[in-house]
């Protein structure tokens, strides 16, 4: 469904008894991707990542997530989030947390709270805005946050709205993102496609990369994806990436953490080893089993989950 810029939207994900939330976007607007839970439960952020976690409340209710895409490229998070922010404050909400990427806790806060996965909804780790409201429903309190950010030529907004009654928690551990049905195998992206895809969308897989079984290390051999990301990032010093590890589901969290981050650091010594890109350019993370693309219920999904994703963090 597509709204043209400047039409009220009544979003088709208000809450049994909650006043209806009406929000124009600044361009127009295609809903990308939903999750919807009849009762459910969202650890709404309001503060920044800060000491190995994320200030929150929990919320309980019917909860609705929905992820836009905004067809135009030329709007900054800014220009996209200011005039939700202006039509939540005109409609009752109270703001509780605002913050732009780094304030907010970078990649630390992206993996930490809940996000509908790539590409329906994309976020540039050194480009987004993220703010949590309030306001007293008819029903009792109503909540609500928005994540905005935008690749070379979209906008993004996630707007996640919450009714219930929140109750003070100490953070609660991550939790894995719900399994999706097991796709086909994911094909190897062909080198010059994967730029593109990078370029477009902000992150890649990079699903010919080779890790000996239980290791961290990148096996030997000329990796078409390396070759092609490094001369990507060659021929502009003010590019800059992040490389995210994987894993799938098996062994505890902070175990599948340690070993993706391994990995993505392998595949960042190689990338400056043998591919000649300076350091600085790379940031290597690792985020365990907690952004599956796939199920981890079978061989073949396991599989797609074990990876390393590329990721843009400069905007220039």
């Amino acid at each position: 469904m597509t709204f043209a810029a400047g039409l009220a939207l009544a979003l088709a994900l208000t809450p049994v008894g909650a006043q209806a939330i009406s929000l124009t976007f600044p361009a127009p607007a295609v809903a990308a991707a939903r999750h919807d839970e009849a009762l459910g439960s969202y650890a709404l952020p309001v503060g920044p990542w800060t000491d190995g976690h994320i200030p929150t409340l929990a919320v309980e209710g019917p909860l609705h997530r929905t992820a836009w895409r905004l067809g135009n490229g030329t709007l900054t998070t800014l220009q996209i989030l200011a005039p939700l922010r202006d039509q939540l404050a005109a409609d009752g909400f109270q703001m509780l947390f605002d913050c732009l990427a780094d304030a907010c806790g970078g990649f630390d806060f992206r993996y930490g709270t809940a996000v509908l996965p790539e590409p329906e909804m994309h976020v540039d780790l050194g480009d987004f805005r993220f703010l949590s409201a309030r306001r007293a429903g008819q029903g009792g309190p109503e909540y609500v946050s928005l994540l905005v950010s935008r690749s070379s030529d979209a906008g993004f907004v996630q707007v996640t709205q919450v009714g219930g009654d929140p109750e003070e928690a100490a953070p609660p551990p991550p939790e894995p993102a719900p399994a999706a049905a097991a796709p086909p195998p994911a094909p190897t992206v062909p080198a010059g496609d994967l730029i593109t895809q990078l370029t477009v969308g902000g992150s890649v897989a990079l699903d010919d990369l080779q890790f000996d079984s239980g290791s961290a290390d990148l096996a030997p051999g000329d990796y078409a994806s390396l070759a092609a990301l490094a001369a990507w990032l060659k021929a502009d010093p003010s590019r800059s990436v992040a490389l995210v590890g994987h894993t799938d589901f098996s062994g505890p969290l902070d175990t599948n953490i340690a070993l993706s981050k391994k990995r993505a650091a392998s595949v960042a010594d190689r990338l400056v080893q043998s591919y000649g890109v300076k350091r600085t350019q790379l940031d290597p993370e690792g985020v365990g089993y907690l952004a599956p693309r796939a199920t981890n219920l079978t061989d073949a999904g396991r599989t797609l989950n074990r990876r390393v994703e590329v990721m843009i963090t400069s905007t220039q």
